[in-house]
């Protein structure tokens, strides 16, 4: 090879090795466990919409569908499997797999102060080690639950209640002396119509996606736990994408998780629309009130020490008041 045929060699590699090095645009392929018009989809709706807005060359968001596609409690092992790359679900929903989980729900701390005080880095390392998934953000964050019923309740005694139930708040159901039943969403207006159900558990926001209040006469307050929706990610997919790409996907994290701010708004604003449409609110004493949330915690705290006993002395110290 001549000189001149060495100067041209080397021009080339300086002009195409920088567009070597950066990587090609990557699409993740996501899925939702909530319906796309409801309330706990909206974040993650606004997430992908900006992710694809500021992303092109860098990453995309392609989103598969709802929990038509995938029901709720199989998306975990979509996850983990990489059938999909990213989720917007709820750890209740693979629970099976990550137990240790259900702290995300009965925390009263807020994303920030876990991300600082370590808790957000156990329950990461949890869900890699165990589910070969990344805890990407949690997409709600000052939402509690309620118990909504059609029959008046005056204490922590709910005896004879029948409530419609999941697995994170059955225990806290069972210490108040109600009858905690499994029906799945989609059932639980006939169930409410036909008085298989006396009430339920659910957030303060959410029951109008689902027409609830219509069969709904009555709302307890004070609420309990704090609802945890969040985006999970395939450990494998993470390690793949590079430098840029992380940094890119953090800055959108960053962002989503900032909208918390304006979730304990939007339930204040939720129950306004819930007495409108005739929802009463029943506010117990402020003894049976304390009681009430004093019970919530022991016993979600205790199924957990029964779930993973090895793990719950550093969750609470981590994720407890």
């Amino acid at each position: 090879m001549n000189n001149k045929s060495k100067k041209m060699l080397c021009s080339s590699l300086i002009v195409f090795c920088p567009m070597m090095a950066e990587a090609a645009e990557v699409t993740l392929k996501a899925v939702s466990a909530f319906g796309q018009d409801t309330y706990f989809n909206q974040r993650f709706a606004q997430f992908v919409e900006k992710v694809n807005a500021e992303g092109k060359g860098v990453l995309q968001i392609n989103v598969v569908g709802g929990p038509e596609a995938i029901p709720p409690f199989e998306i975990g092992n979509a996850v983990r499997s990489g059938i999909v790359d990213i989720a917007n679900t709820t750890g209740v929903f693979h629970a099976n797999m990550v137990p240790e989980t259900l702290a995300m729900t009965l925390t009263n701390k807020s994303m920030d102060e876990l991300r600082s005080n370590g808790g957000y880095d156990l329950m990461d390392k949890l869900h890699r080690d165990k589910a070969n998934m990344v805890w990407l953000a949690r997409l709600s964050d000052g939402i509690q639950y309620h118990v909504y019923t059609n029959k008046e309740v005056d204490s922590t005694d709910f005896s004879g209640l029948k409530l419609r139930s999941v697995p994170v708040y059955r225990p806290f159901f069972q210490s108040l002396n109600a009858t905690p039943l499994q029906v799945p969403p989609g059932e639980v207006f006939t169930a409410l119509e036909r008085g298989v159900v006396d009430g339920y558990g659910w957030p303060a926001t959410g029951i109008f996606d689902l027409g609830w209040q219509e069969k709904t006469a009555y709302r307890v307050e004070p609420g309990f736990y704090n609802v945890e929706i969040s985006l999970f990610m395939n450990q494998k997919t993470w390690s793949k994408l590079d430098d840029n790409q992380r940094e890119f996907l953090d800055k959108q994290v960053a962002w989503v998780e900032s909208l918390n701010a304006q979730a304990a708004q939007d339930a204040e604003g939720e129950k306004l629309k819930q007495t409108e449409a005739g929802i009463q609110s029943i506010e117990l004493t402020p003894e049976e009130g304390a009681r009430f949330q004093q019970l919530s915690r022991q016993s979600g705290w205790q199924a957990l020490e029964q779930i993973s006993p090895d793990q719950v002395s550093a969750l609470k110290a981590h994720f407890g008041s």
